[in-house]
């Protein structure tokens, strides 16, 4: 530790969620080295620029890169705290991959030194973290490892501490919520937790909560698990409604009068790396005792091919139509397109309807690669406006809700986030031929 008692930090992975916490440290005073496998990634740091949208970023990035405070590098160096934020996805079967976060603990391993302390905040599942300190031990037999009390493992005070604390943010709030959300921290032992608590208190001004470090991994599952389950509730609820001939918003409305039910909003689907990944990893762990997660899985996947086939419908019924998609992004506001429903859908639609489909995603500076030769193109929403006589709103980015009903009053539009009640012709959720019927 430097004698201004500050630690230096090691951020390992610059994406989504490490890039903000790198720079949010380096707010706090600590010299920080982002690791990166890409090149790229790394210089457009050092540049003092960014590679991803998120709000106030951009400034807090250069402030404390021309600070000296945070630099980004391909190569580890030694450091007093490692934060390891890589990927966790999981593959055809959707078994938790966690060849990212073990990678990363090789590049961390050689360069530990006694009172060093790895923290872990990739999403994870249950006993990650031990694997990390199991890959440590034994790539480094010269340190003593936390191992606790368990199976008799005790063992004499260890050099380094090992703990895991996921992020809990919503994209577009990043680095709000970084400071002033909670965190619970869980340690290999009760010793590494305090050693992480007091890393976090340098710069969360939320209540900081040690526990173990399985039931820090299972607490961050949990959450993303049971906001996919209220959602599911929504978007089946959204499907009933089709069939019903109904409009799921009133009713969700008029539900949510009662003072005890909260339903949420439904959607083309679920999206992000979070909510649409962990609860998997939840299955995977206990497949004999979550039929529930399971099946909410299943009906917010589902969700996106009911969307198609509407879409389809819509297009089949006026052939000569031209189409605007708003939106790619999981989410309103921000340019993450991982496991967007949004992009599922209208790159789906972009292969069968080919040069019918114009997109509308401000926050992509051009078509992911799914797009290529499908002849599909982006447009503005202005351009949509002028020239797309149907509209199907897949994400509720602010560009796509101010717009005024008489600019779009003599459109066809699907809305499946809701955004647009006064629309005229809207088909909102009953059968899209009935609707072009009536």
């Amino acid at each position: 530790m430097k004698s201004d008692n500050k630690p230096d930090v090691c951020v390992v992975g610059l994406g989504y969620i490490g890039l903000p916490t790198a720079a949010v440290i380096a707010r706090a005073g600590c010299k920080v080295l982002g690791l990166d496998v890409s090149q790229a990634v790394v210089d457009t740091i050092n540049r003092g620029e960014i590679h991803i949208e998120e709000v106030d970023l951009d400034g807090l990035v250069q402030g404390v890169v021309s600070r000296g405070l945070l630099s980004a590098s391909t190569a580890i160096a030694p450091a007093d705290v490692f934060v390891i934020a890589v990927p966790t996805p999981f593959d055809k079967n959707h078994a938790p991959d966690i060849s990212y976060v073990l990678a990363a603990g090789r590049s961390v391993a050689p360069v530990l030194k006694a009172g060093d302390v790895v923290i872990l905040e990739s999403t994870s599942p249950v006993g990650t973290t031990e694997q990390l300190r199991d890959l440590i031990a034994e790539l480094r037999p010269d340190l003593k490892i936390p191992y606790g009390d368990k199976g008799g493992l005790a063992r004499d005070t260890p050099d380094i501490s090992i703990a895991y604390c996921p992020e809990r943010v919503l994209p577009g709030r990043i680095l709000e919520e970084l400071t002033n959300n909670d965190r619970s921290i869980g340690g290999i032992t009760p010793r590494c937790a305090r050693k992480a608590l007091a890393f976090y208190k340098r710069f969360v001004r939320g209540e900081c909560v040690t526990t173990d470090a399985r039931s820090a991994e299972m607490t961050k599952l949990v959450e993303n698990a049971y906001r996919d389950v209220n959602i599911a509730f929504a978007n089946e609820l959204s499907m009933v409604a089709d069939r019903m001939g109904l409009d799921v918003w009133e009713v969700i409305r008029l539900a949510n009068r009662h003072p005890r039910v909260n339903i949420l909003t439904p959607g083309p689907g679920v999206g992000g790396h979070c909510i649409a990944v962990d609860p998997w990893f939840i299955v995977h762990g206990a497949p004999d005792e979550t039929p529930l997660i399971r099946t909410a899985r299943g009906v917010n996947d589902h969700k996106m091919h009911h969307v198609i086939a509407k879409a389809e419908a819509l297009l089949e019924a006026d052939p000569h139509a031209k189409v605007a998609c708003l939106g790619l992004a999981f989410k309103a506001n921000i340019d993450d397109f991982r496991e967007s429903p949004a992009r599922f859908v209208t790159s789906r639609l972009a292969r069968k309807f080919g040069s019918r489909i114009h997109v509308v995603e401000p926050y992509a500076a051009q078509l992911p690669i799914e797009f290529t030769d499908t002849g599909a193109v982006q447009i503005d929403i202005d351009d949509a406006l002028e020239t797309c006589e149907i509209l199907i709103v897949l994400v509720d980015h602010d560009v796509f809700r101010v717009v005024p009903l008489a600019e779009r009053a003599d459109k066809l539009v699907y809305d499946t986030r809701g955004i647009w009640p006064d629309q005229p012709r809207v088909v909102r959720e009953e059968a899209a031929k009935l609707a072009l019927a009536g």
